[in-house]
């Protein structure tokens, strides 16, 4: 058994050996692909083989723009949108409601899933994840994609948690993925898009979308990652679904347990022991996990995603999240489940 466990991959998963390879290969072709000689053609043509492994591995036939990771490709998308204006549904990550005010939020169901108004205004763009990465909530994209074109509006989809672990939504118009959530490096991800009039250029690299000097070599640890087999998604998804039952037996409760989810993430509320007893208590045991992403689980504020699914800001505090990747065995979920059940009935 590890000396540690980690079931945090929602916020980042280990790098993969091939990814790593990759980017090693990459490294030793160390011009700058933007140069016209020699060595500078040669770090191009790494660069752009990569693109196209992206492109093939996701089955995407747009455009694909390399970013600094999914966080700047939501900005770009939202920020340089050339329609009339946003809505994002109320459970969006922290990187698209930075940009959306709340009047422009959709509310969603106590499933989690989206509520589209009666009415689009023609030439929106509309923000739906397409999994939620507190929940694992999987929003049904390709019926909202169906209302969102009936209006003649755009669908941005946030597929942070869902590349490499789900087929992406083709019915969207632009799509946000982060390479570190799917066994890639830190600091790569993209912005697929269908048409690139649905943006307004910025000058620079990347067709005059994104500036800065391209990470080649990141570029194909992320190629690498997407080509990687998930054979391990088959144990994961019935480790959940076991970790889920014994939750419930235990006197838990599953969040958005009745709708479905990614199976590499599990919420659950332990009723009347805080979120921060929990990780603590499982931090000494060298196990860890989180309170909702990473990007807020430092605060001491109520989600926003349980809050906007109805949960009041007691039971929402006693929720942490579990989420699992191609390193966990079942053993680690065995460690966990005995943890929590101590925790939960006072025992230690």
């Amino acid at each position: 058994m590890k000396s540690r466990i980690y079931l945090d991959h929602a916020a980042t998963t280990p790098l993969l050996e091939h990814a790593r390879a990759a980017m090693l290969e990459g490294f030793a072709a160390w011009a700058n692909p933007s140069s016209p000689h020699a060595a500078g053609r040669e770090a191009r043509a790494l660069l752009e083989d990569a693109r196209a492994r992206i492109a093939a591995a996701l089955d995407w036939d747009g455009q694909v723009i390399l970013t600094s990771g999914a966080s700047e490709a939501l900005a770009i998308a939202i920020g340089r949108s050339t329609g009339s204006g946003v809505l994002a549904g109320a459970t969006e990550h922290d990187a698209v409601l930075r940009h959306v005010p709340a009047a422009q939020r959709l509310a969603v169901d106590a499933g989690g899933h989206v509520l589209l108004p009666d009415g689009v205004a023609p030439g929106a763009l509309v923000a739906v994840q397409q999994v939620n990465s507190e929940t694992g909530v999987i929003q049904p994209l390709d019926a909202i994609a169906e209302l969102v074109h009936a209006a003649d509006a755009h669908l941005l989809a946030d597929c942070s948690q869902s590349a490499g672990k789900l087929p992406l939504p083709r019915s969207a118009d632009m799509i946000a993925l982060s390479a570190h959530k799917l066994g890639g490096p830190i600091g790569i991800g993209a912005l697929l898009v269908r048409d690139l009039g649905l943006l307004r250029p910025s000058g620079g690299q990347e067709q005059g979308y994104r500036a800065g000097t391209e990470a080649m070599p990141l570029a194909r640890g992320f190629a690498a990652a997407l080509e990687a087999p998930r054979g391990w998604l088959a144990d994961v998804a019935d480790w959940r679904a076991a970790l889920d039952s014994a939750i419930v037996k235990a006197g838990g409760e599953v969040v958005a347990g009745g709708v479905p989810r990614l199976c590499t993430i599990g919420s659950y509320r332990m009723p009347g022991v805080s979120a921060q007893a929990q990780l603590i208590r499982l931090d000494m045991a060298g196990i860890a996990v989180s309170a909702g992403s990473a990007c807020s689980s430092g605060s001491l504020r109520t989600s926003h995603v349980l809050a906007a699914m109805g949960w009041d800001e007691s039971a929402a505090s006693q929720v942490i999240r579990v989420s699992m990747g191609h390193d966990t065995r079942a053993t680690d979920i065995d460690a966990f489940l005995a943890q929590w059940q101590a925790m939960a009935t006072g025992t230690r």
